[in-house]
């Protein structure tokens, strides 16, 4: 075989792992665009929670509003992800089983969503349960599939091949999305009441989800190391031992920190947007749910291009540049959300949010696999995804509150303009070179 032949071949395995990787995307982008953000959330509050609220007596809680019930589960089942993710990260690099975790989570969670089909008006607490594990398999697979980066992209091509894999991801969730919102707006032509066409578009992310991530599995390839040989029980104790470990190693790292802390506070008002819209649309400004659906299926198609297109811009500008870009964005999307009152305001807002949305997830992530040591890759996105579910525990729940007190979303949503601007003036202060250094000094240190 000539060496050009064996080149191309070596390059054909390498676009196959790549694609295997951007299916993954692809697959479990239906729970985000479905449950998260399109039709849980109008469900709960139209459907299974009574419009007198849920009592809780034993707390002494009265008259829950579905956002407010909505808002807590999303707290609850991210605290759960902060405090399981770390282990199970370090746990996977130290046994190569980062596709096992991937395999385990994808799975928990498609059959939690599927089993969403089966919830009705009334169910609140099986719903919320059902929407609660489905959350933490979501976030917590996306622990390994995002630690698979590193392995798969070298750090000039980290920007690009993440942005691709949020590409892929709104184009398989809007597809999806678009032949759920046909089944919702023509359920009487083929004899559906529109309720059940709800039931069976939860359900459908079931099987979409667990369905494409097979090839996912079947291409994407562990990174090899030596077995341990080790007990179950001797694996979980050094897995403690190693975060304490890390723990300790990361307290010098100053960029690591700058950014962590700079991302944990802008995605959290990045993550209560995408959690909130459909439900502040439907509750808090009575938008049918047309104009919901139709605005978020708009987003999809737009995040394509919007994704790809700033991982383009961050090849010429840099990735925290247009990070910081994609920050005064979301301030001014949050500024217009508080005075909308149309519903084709909701529509430019998607549009605009679809363009900014995919381009500051994917950057981030890219701008967090050059500086962490690939050899503990899962390790640290278990750490990355510490930092970001404790903001996701925070948003939402702040979100629920100022709801509760107020009557109104409103003054809830124009909070979250303080999240991007702290954010964005803490990630001004990281240095990359600086933390690519550290990277390198820690990496050796692990060794």
């Amino acid at each position: 075989m000539t060496v050009s032949a064996a080149a191309l071949q070596s390059r054909r395995a390498h676009d196959r792992v790549l694609h295997g990787w951007y299916m993954y995307d692809w697959a479990n982008s239906a729970f985000a665009v479905t449950i998260l953000s399109a039709l849980f959330g109008p469900y709960l509050s139209r459907v299974v929670v009574p419009e007198a609220g849920v009592d809780i007596p034993l707390l002494g809680i009265h008259a829950l509003s579905a956002t407010s019930l909505y808002g807590y589960t999303l707290g609850l089942s991210a605290l759960l992800v902060l405090l399981s993710s770390p282990i199970l990260g370090a746990i996977a690099d130290s046994t190569a089983s980062k596709k096992r975790f991937l395999m385990f989570f994808c799975y928990l969670g498609s059959f939690s969503s599927l089993m969403l089909f089966f919830v009705e008006a009334g169910d609140v607490w099986l719903a919320l349960m059902l929407f609660m594990l489905g959350n933490f398999s979501f976030v917590s697979s996306n622990v390994f599939y995002d630690s698979f980066l590193p392995h798969i992209a070298t750090p000039e091509m980290q920007d690009v091949v993440s942005g691709k894999g949020y590409s892929y991801g709104y184009a398989g969730g809007g597809l999806l999305f678009l032949l759920q919102l046909l089944l919702v707006q023509f359920h009487e032509t083929i004899g559906l009441a529109e309720v059940t066409a709800v039931r069976m578009s939860l359900g459908s992310v079931g099987l979409w989800w667990g369905g494409f991530a097979m090839i996912t599995f079947s291409r994407l390839k562990e990174p090899q190391i030596t077995p341990s040989g080790k007990s179950s029980a001797q694996l979980v104790a050094d897995g403690f031992r190693r975060i304490m470990r890390t723990m300790k190693l990361v307290r010098s790292l100053r960029q690591m920190g700058l950014f962590l802390l700079a991302f944990m506070i802008y995605n959290d008002g990045i993550q209560t947007v995408i959690a909130m819209a459909t439900i502040y649309g439907s509750e808090e400004l009575g938008f049918d749910t047309l104009t919901l659906m139709g605005a978020l299926l708009m987003i999809q198609f737009v995040g394509v291009a919007g994704s790809q297109l700033f991982g383009m811009l961050a090849k010429r500008f840099g990735a925290k540049v247009m990070v910081l870009v994609s920050l005064v964005i979301w301030t001014c999307v949050v500024v217009y959300a508080f005075f909308m009152t149309q519903p084709m305001e909701f529509w430019i807002l998607g549009a605009v949010v679809g363009l900014v949305l995919g381009g500051s997830q994917a950057l981030s992530r890219s701008l967090y696999s050059r500086i962490i040591p690939p050899s503990a890759s899962a390790e640290f996105f278990g750490f990355f995804s510490v930092f970001e579910k404790f903001s996701a525990i925070w948003g939402p729940i702040v979100f629920a509150v100022i709801r509760q007190l107020t009557g109104s979303a409103r003054l809830s949503i124009i909070s979250l303009v303080a999240f991007f601007l702290v954010g964005g003036a803490i990630l001004t202060l990281v240095r990359m070179r600086e933390a690519e250094a550290e990277r390198d000094t820690l990496e050796s240190a692990l060794g």
